[in-house]
């Protein structure tokens, strides 16, 4: 009996021993699903709280832009020269009086000029041989008188024949003596060409007739033969050649505006009004 009870109570010591144990073991051991819910959380708000910070920045760059684009349409909205560029479409619209495909023609693509792109070039192509050149002169002078500084004139020689290339030859010693100092009234000695040529009789056809009309002006005959046979006088009738090429001239005379538009007195109506069309031609060219 009494081994009995010392064989019951040593399996009731093991029995409280292992609850002990099994006691212990719980209270140390981690507790996935207790502590899951906390060590989460703690990395997620870490995450949100740098994703926050990340996030932040680009809202703040996306306000930027969103300001920055408010701004430039309100300086676009009070832009001055978009303004004035609506307005002159309205001008334009209601006060051109001459009109495209009617009145002038547009070259496309648009043409080299004599001149650089420092002003708009008006371009006179003629002959000295043909009458309406001769008629249109007086009002071309009227209106050089009063040029506008930003605009250029010029003229250019058809050549289409002997004596047309003879006459071209004839204007650009002209030219370039003028614009040398040896002669002194270059204008005067342009019309002088017209007047030999229609009112005297005075066909212009060899050298030493013109070189007499050159004499008149004070140009000796050393200084024309060196300008007339000059590399200089050569050259101008090459490019004058290549440009009334280029602006498809068939008649003369024609009125060509900064290598764009090309023109003439037929087309406009008369001289008058070729001029009114030069001067609104050049108001389009200075507006672009």
């Amino acid at each position: 009996m009494k081994k009995l009870y010392l064989a019951l109570g040593a399996v009731a010591l093991f029995g409280v021993g292992i609850l002990i144990a099994v006691s212990l073991s719980r209270d140390d051991a981690p507790q996935p699903v207790a502590g899951a819910p906390v060590d989460e959380p703690a990395e997620t708000l870490e995450t949100v709280a740098e994703a926050e910070d990340a996030v932040a920045p680009a809202t703040e760059e996306t306000l930027e832009v969103v300001e920055e684009s408010a701004a430039v349409e309100e300086e676009s909205d009070d832009e001055p020269i978009v303004l004035a560029m609506a307005d002159t479409d309205d001008v334009a619209a209601r006060e051109w009086k001459f009109k495209e495909g009617e009145h002038y023609f547009r070259m496309v693509p648009t043409q080299p000029t004599v001149g650089g792109a420092d002003k708009i070039e008006v371009a006179e192509l003629f002959m000295y041989s043909c009458p309406h050149c001769y008629t249109l002169e007086p009002y071309l002078k009227q209106w050089k008188a009063d040029l506008d500084p930003g605009v250029r004139f010029v003229r250019i020689p058809a050549q289409w024949n002997r004596l047309a290339v003879l006459h071209a030859q004839v204007y650009y010693t002209h030219e370039i003596l003028a614009r040398n100092g040896t002669l002194e009234n270059g204008q005067g000695l342009h019309e002088a060409m017209f007047e030999e040529f229609h009112r005297r009789g005075n066909r212009l056809t060899s050298e030493d007739a013109i070189m007499r009309v050159f004499a008149r002006f004070g140009v000796s005959a050393e200084d024309f033969r060196k300008t007339w046979d000059s590399f200089e006088v050569n050259q101008k009738m090459r490019v004058g050649a290549d440009l009334a090429r280029r602006y498809n001239v068939n008649s003369v005379p024609t009125v060509v505006v900064n290598g764009k538009y090309r023109t003439s007195a037929g087309d406009a109506g008369g001289y008058d009004e070729l001029l009114e069309l030069i001067d609104e031609l050049t108001v389009r060219e200075g507006l672009r």
